[in-house]
């Protein structure tokens, strides 16, 4: 599928002479948010070629993956278990807007303490999950593995051979590979990390074909799920002024730290920048519970 990039009008950087285009993976599907559209997309034709009728993953308590897979894998047929992290939503679930919805569309869940959440990967760990819940087809974490990198890999179309860099935000790592995979070679692919720390950068490597690329971690604003008043203003007047939303997580830190790079002269007069806009908009509703609890500012919905 082929999303149209959409050229942002931003009176603010004309006499920076830099262009910025969006291309709204967001606007994929529905419910299936843009890059876990892609991710999931060739897992999931594994899983039915396997003969797999059960997708198991693991996410957070507003985690885009597991609301993107518990959909996925009712629209494909296939059943799922969400292995979740935190013992203490396993009684007050329904009060999370994205559990109660993949609940609602058929997944199962399993909460594990945040210690044993921290053995995903472990060979006796997933053998315990298969002795519990029977044969499975396993997508990690936030969806990325080779195949979510495959999927990843078609974002970019002839069409964006024209931009001089490509920008992402970077949780787990699969679709800034993807993009780096496919990227033209006068292109330089900047992913902007949501996590605290450099560690990505090794796990990039594994997965991705070229050095034309950078992990720019200066904008997380203090770690994953974490948010200020600042953010939460510019993802408002982004919204606001361009007519399209922005999550708090992911896509919100991504263009905070890229008007920012531009206002910094970091690009040259007459560089032309894309834009990926990953999704995740459903966490905004979660995102805004949190907020309300602490009397903060709500993000506009």
């Amino acid at each position: 599928m082929q999303i149209e990039n959409q050229l942002l009008q931003l009176p603010l950087f004309a006499e920076k002479q830099v262009t910025l285009a969006i291309k709204r993976e967001d606007l994929l599907h529905p419910f299936i948010s843009g890059n876990k559209y892609r991710k999931l997309k060739y897992n999931l034709l594994e899983a039915n070629k396997m003969g797999c009728n059960t997708i198991l993953t693991f996410g957070g308590a507003f985690s885009n993956h597991i609301a993107a897979t518990a959909y996925s894998a009712k629209e494909k047929g296939f059943n799922s278990i969400g292995i979740i992290r935190g013992e203490e939503l396993r009684e007050s679930w329904r009060e999370n807007t994205t559990l109660l919805k993949a609940h609602e569309d058929g997944m199962i869940f399993k909460f594990v303490s945040r210690g044993d959440y921290r053995k995903k990967e472990e060979t006796s760990f997933l053998s315990d999950l298969k002795k519990e819940f029977g044969d499975f087809y396993l997508v990690p974490e936030g969806g990325t593995n080779e195949l979510a990198v495959k999927g990843c890999q078609e974002i970019l179309v002839s069409g964006d051979e024209k931009f001089d860099f490509i920008c992402t935000s970077v949780g787990t790592g699969g679709t800034v590979a993807g993009l780096i995979n496919s990227s033209f070679p006068h292109q330089k692919v900047l992913g902007f990390s949501s996590l605290k720390g450099d560690f990505l950068i090794e796990n990039i490597e594994k997965i991705t074909n070229n050095s034309r690329w950078e992990l720019v971690s200066g904008y997380h604003f203090g770690g994953y799920a974490k948010i200020s008043q600042e953010l939460i203003h510019f993802i408002n007047d982004f919204k606001e002024q361009n007519h399209i939303p922005l999550d708090p997580i992911y896509t919100g830190k991504m263009m905070f730290g890229l008007f920012d790079m531009v206002l910094r002269d970091t690009f040259a007069k007459g560089t032309k920048i894309l834009i990926i806009h990953t999704g995740g908009l459903q966490g905004i509703a979660g995102m805004n519970s949190v907020l309300k609890k602490k009397n903060l500012s709500l993000l506009d919905i």
